[in-house]
């Protein structure tokens, strides 16, 4: 069983920066597709980045250029660099894996962090 602990959330000011950290248990970080995703009050749960198990990267185009995924695979744990944050950013993040990039794509992986918050304020 997969078991995702994020860390790194917080409150920020807006043009800030924050890092978000994903540690997994077994090393699925080379066998993987992870990903990052964020869910806002009242809105449906969102792709932010992905990142396949060969280290091919894919970010939404509303953070490309601000936001960046990337995964360390001896220590098993997944980032998320966020800088040039809005206010728009403000959502839970959760940390995701699946064997199959499509349950990512359609946000249905089997495996979910418990999330970890970010706040952007003015």
């Amino acid at each position: 069983q997969v078991q995702l602990l994020e860390s790194g959330g917080g409150s920020v000011q807006t043009g800030g920066s924050l890092r978000l950290t994903c540690a997994a248990s077994g090393y699925i970080a080379s066998t993987h597709y992870m990903g990052w995703f964020r869910q806002a009050p009242g809105k449906e749960r969102e792709k932010v980045a992905i990142i396949y198990p060969d280290g091919t990267t894919i970010h939404a185009s509303s953070v490309k250029g601000r936001f960046t995924i990337s995964k360390d695979v001896y220590l098993n744990t997944l980032y998320l660099n966020m800088s040039t944050l809005k206010l728009e950013d403000t959502a839970m993040y959760y940390c995701a894996a699946d064997r199959l990039i499509f349950r990512l794509d359609s946000v249905r992986p089997n495996y979910w962090g418990q999330g970890t918050q970010v706040t952007v304020s003015p």
